[in-house]
């Protein structure tokens, strides 16, 4: 809409699609680990144990 406008230039529109991409990947890279420390609560039985099963395995090759 702003482009549309002509309110912003295509530098900054696309320095502000990036800061939002960034605020977003961050976002949901907070709410994983936040769900990952509870251990998964509201995922179904099976999908928790698998989730958890491949996590513990990453953190072994580490």
């Amino acid at each position: 809409m702003l482009d549309a406008r002509h309110a912003i230039s295509v530098t900054e529109r696309q320095r502000f699609i990036l800061r939002v991409r960034t605020m977003a990947r961050d976002v949901a890279t907070a709410y994983f680990e936040s769900r990952k420390a509870e251990g998964f609560p509201m995922a179904p039985e099976s999908l928790r144990r698998e989730l958890l099963q491949e996590l513990l395995a990453d953190q072994g090759d580490d």
